[in-house]
């Protein structure tokens, strides 16, 4: 998940007032209560099929392009995949190198997903901004944020583990590690079947429904827990080991985790975004109540690879921005129920260099950030949801 910082504010300040049916102000613009609760009705289901096109279209190209970087190429050279494997280039000298960055990754997602994704919303509550916890809670339409928390536990899992399946391969960090020092590989295992039990086992679901249920701090300590043992114990032992620990050593691992977690991730997220994106093909030529189910349908499916991919936020994906393409939050209803007005799509495009929006810098101080992040708040796995779902469920046709 990329937070929306432009978005943020617009959550405490615009969201307290709570919502109505949708109509349009005097400018105008649909105003940012009303155009959360938009529906899709017989006479504007054609807009609203040409709209999830366009965002399924992107959404394709992102996860296609996303793939190719790391298996054809990258930037006119070679493969990210062949750039972090011989580490050469890209800030990796070493597979010393990579191995901290693959430590790095699974410490950032464990620390967001307990403070951020669990912990915003859950602080707000707790602030007495009910409304505005509610709207921190990612992909709060579909009721599907335990899944996608939990998802995330099982990318670091997966890096850890060196497979998607839960097996240990024997080239794998854990296989590592465990040959070396067992009870630190007992340590990192155990906090992560912790996490992952304490939000998929013992949270209640949807979340946005149970912000405030008595297993929700416990999980973000679990996370904490998690993100500790990672950053302050498993990766010292590998630098404080690192004479020792050569890239004849490392480099299976590093191989490892390449050919048998990042990119038989991207294969099958390229390959359920295909399928989402066919799904929504079908309802945009013929609206129906059946057709959305099919969409919701896919977006779980393609959903699942993202989220497990987040383990991994690194190289191609943070470069070229393709992580807030695919999955800012939170989302502008303003602007979609404008573009579902109007039909124009071209908001939800951007050119350039990608470049994120500084939250330490003033307001307006970067242009070029602040219209990358406004078409990112318009497309996504998020506009697609807000789009395909209404209260954990499949839209139907007004």
């Amino acid at each position: 998940m990329k937070k929306n910082l432009m978005l943020i504010a617009a959550l405490s300040l615009g969201l307290a007032t709570g919502l109505s049916s949708c109509s349009d102000d005097k400018n105008g613009e649909i105003e940012f209560e009303k155009a959360a609760i938009l529906d899709c009705t017989s006479s504007n289901q054609m807009k609203w099929g040409a709209y999830m096109q366009a965002v399924a279209n992107r959404l394709n190209n992102d996860a296609q392009t996303l793939y190719n970087d790391w298996t054809v190429n990258f930037n006119g050279g070679e493969s990210y995949a062949n750039v972090f494997k011989n580490h050469r280039s890209g800030g990796f000298l070493s597979a010393l190198n990579c191995v901290e960055q693959i430590i790095d990754g699974c410490v950032t997602i464990a620390n967001e997903v307990g403070s951020a994704k669990i912990g915003d919303p859950y602080k707000l509550y707790r602030q007495g901004s009910i409304t505005e916890a509610l709207y921190a809670v990612e992909s709060w339409y579909s009721w599907h944020s335990i899944e996608d928390y939990s998802n995330n536990i099982l990318s670091v899992r997966n890096a850890y583990f060196g497979s998607l399946d839960g097996t240990v391969h024997p080239s794998s960090l854990s296989a590592f590690v465990a040959a070396r020092n067992a009870a630190l590989d007992n340590r990192v295992k155990a906090a992560i079947d912790k996490a992952y039990t304490a939000i998929f086992n013992d949270m209640e679901a949807p979340f946005r429904n149970n912000i405030a249920h008595e297993n929700v701090p416990k999980a973000m300590t679990a996370c904490a827990d998690l993100e500790d043992v990672l950053n302050q114990q498993l990766k010292p032992y590998f630098q404080n080991n690192a004479a020792q620990f050569t890239d004849e050593l490392l480099d299976p691992v590093v191989a490892q985790y390449v050919d048998g977690v990042v990119v038989p991730t991207y294969s099958d997220l390229r390959e359920k975004v295909g399928q989402l994106r066919t799904a929504v093909n079908t309802f945009a030529r013929n609206p129906s109540n059946t057709a959305f189910e099919s969409c919701a349908q896919a977006w779980f499916a393609a959903r699942t690879p993202w989220e497990c991919s987040e383990g991994f936020l690194f190289g191609p994906v943070a470069d070229k921005g393709l992580d807030p393409n695919m999955d800012s939050w939170p989302l502008d209803p303003v602007g979609i129920a404008n573009i579902l007005n109007s039909g124009d799509f071209s908001a939800l495009d951007w050119t350039g260099e990608f470049e994120e929006v500084d939250e330490d810098a003033p307001e307006g101080s970067n242009p070029h950030a602040d219209a990358i992040a406004a078409a990112q708040s318009l497309r996504g796995f998020h506009t697609l949801e807000y789009l395909i779902f209404k209260d954990g469920r499949a839209r139907t046709i007004q």
